[in-house]
């Protein structure tokens, strides 16, 4: 069967919003006092804030870490949140070949609705999945999943594409087509160690895993 979904994770794939994620995790780390390092934590990026939090801050000084997370990204989110080049058309061309599209993502819906609202993305998803929507979170099927379930779809019918092995992992459990971009988090030898399905260039690239030609 030919695929007729396509599922997004947000941030490094539909969203650059890196400078605005990097910016904020420095001002916290800064706040309280932990150690930057080697840039540990960008390689977190798609695990859950709460679990970022707990390894970096400790359990009993991660719901502290949490709230200087939210309360920075929020302060500054406007100013550093684009969509990739071509993203927006992109989704216009999906959405008149009739595709259904959500996002998956590991932010709590409600950062992750601010985000597509303010970008004009909303207009083109019939679903966003959150980390709060599920028990178990990427790299685990679960998300992908309960989008499935709410679109009525099979995994068979659907891709998703994300930019960290942590999506890739949760693509390949679930069933899905697993495509990787390389424009995001993690440089194209990391994700291809994970073995996606396939890595794109651009998204006009889609058309070789769609089974119709939607950008040409």
């Amino acid at each position: 069967m030919k695929i007729n979904t396509v599922l997004f994770d947000l941030d490094g794939t539909l969203v650059d919003s890196l400078p605005l994620i990097k910016r904020t995790f420095r001002r916290v780390f800064e706040e309280m006092g932990i150690d930057w390092g080697q840039d540990e934590v960008m390689k977190w990026i798609g695990k859950p804030l709460k679990d970022i939090g707990r390894h970096f801050a400790g359990e009993e000084r991660e719901p502290d870490f949490f709230k200087l997370y939210q309360k920075y990204y929020a302060v500054d989110h406007d100013r550093y949140t684009t969509v990739y080049p071509g993203t927006m058309e992109m989704l216009e061309r999906l959405n008149k070949a009739g595709f259904s599209m959500g996002v998956v993502t590991s932010k709590t819906s409600t950062v992750a609705r601010r985000s597509v609202e303010y970008l004009g993305i909303d207009r083109y998803l019939q679903v966003l999945i959150g980390v709060q929507d599920v028990k178990k979170h990427k790299p685990q099927p679960e998300p992908l999943y309960a989008a499935l379930d709410k679109l009525n779809r099979q995994p068979y019918e659907a891709a998703y594409i994300g930019d960290s092995p942590f999506d890739i992992m949760a693509a390949k459990a679930a069933g899905t087509l697993a495509i990787g971009v390389p424009w995001g988090m993690a440089e194209r030898e990391v994700l291809e160690n994970h073995q996606p399905d396939a890595i794109i260039d651009s998204w006009e690239d889609l058309d070789k895993f769609l089974g119709r030609r939607i950008f040409t």
